[in-house]
């Protein structure tokens, strides 16, 4: 074993150790941060419940979505590819809307999500069509078509805020600007066991990743069937991405940052990389939301805000160095 492959090894057993560490202090960011011990007073035991649920719902919708992102890099060849910047977000938060606006709560909290994969899986569909060219894709056209998508899916949802009552405009621009807060404790549950599931199948299909690495041509020459494999984790990609949206609105650049900094710890090799981005997205979107609750306390900065200005520049510094490797 080299001295690399030891050094990646070792990163991933501290990302163990310490990630869980950073989720759990979350518990005490926010309002009364210098004086933690009094949210175990008696008197203070809601508020530790609703911190305890907020945690978990930030440890959830950034571990999927950091998911989510290392597999749509790996699968488009794209490190500028995640379920933001393509459009996937958008067009979950579009299903989730209308599933809103026509009263599927009512019917069943299993329907939210649900919509939320469509229109994640319509997303996909179609901004991969659209940056299809004869000669595939590049990375440029697909930001492109994931530009676009997101601005016709974002203007759809302006038009039913317009057409919204009161609750629904509430409920609408609450997916807009993304939030933690657990309304349906319930529905969070369903989201854990899907997204759970969707993790535990793509680590199963760690290897079939690694060998996407290699293009289409190396992994046909490995045995793998390329096309069928990049239908079957990218519909899993998408499941994680849509339910994480389903749960606390549009969420953006977490998929892009986290397996971006988890790949630099402990390299490509999914089996390491994917619970590498899944600890550091959980800790990143934890600590984002709490930064954002306790920064101009009593104002509440969205969670979905904060992520944007740290990642909108992050994505240009990448954009900037994969235009200079183009042109170079």
């Amino acid at each position: 074993m080299s001295l690399t492959e030891k050094k990646r090894r070792r990163n991933l057993i501290y990302l163990l150790v310490l990630c869980p560490v950073l989720i759990a202090a979350g518990v005490f960011l926010g309002d009364g941060w210098r004086e933690p011990w009094t949210l175990f007073h008696a008197d203070r035991a809601g508020i530790l419940e609703i911190r305890l649920w907020r945690v978990a719902l930030g440890a959830l919708v950034g571990g999927s979505l950091a998911v989510s992102g290392a597999v749509l890099q790996t699968v488009l060849r794209n490190p500028l590819a995640e379920p933001y910047v393509l459009g996937l977000s958008a067009g979950a938060g579009l299903g989730t809307a209308l599933c809103i606006v026509l009263g599927g709560l009512a019917v069943s909290a299993a329907l939210l999500p649900l919509s939320g994969f469509l229109g994640a899986a319509l997303s996909l569909l179609i901004v991969y069509q659209l940056a299809r060219t004869a000669r595939g894709t590049t990375p440029h056209t697909l930001i492109l078509a994931g530009v676009v998508w997101g601005a016709i899916t974002g203007s759809v949802l302006m038009f039913l805020v317009t057409q919204s009552s009161t609750e629904g405009l509430h409920a609408i621009l609450w997916w807009l600007l993304g939030d933690l807060q657990v309304y349906d404790v319930h529905l969070v549950k369903v989201v854990a066991v899907i997204n759970l599931l969707a993790v535990l199948a793509l680590s199963w299909h760690a290897r079939t990743l690694n060998a996407l690495l290699l293009g289409d041509e190396g992994a046909g020459h490995v045995g793998l069937h390329p096309e069928r494999s990049k239908v079957i984790v990218l519909s899993l990609a998408a499941v994680l991405a849509a339910s994480a949206v389903s749960v606390s609105g549009i969420i953006s650049f977490v998929g892009l940052i986290a397996p971006h900094a988890a790949r630099g710890l402990v390299g490509s090799n999914h089996q390491r990389l994917l619970p590498a981005s899944a600890l550091g997205g959980a800790a990143f979107l934890v600590w984002a939301d709490g930064i954002g609750r306790g920064l101009l306390f009593p104002v509440e900065i969205p969670v979905g805000v904060l992520t944007a200005l740290i990642g909108g520049p992050f994505f240009l510094i990448l954009l900037r160095k994969r235009q200079r490797e183009i042109w170079s």
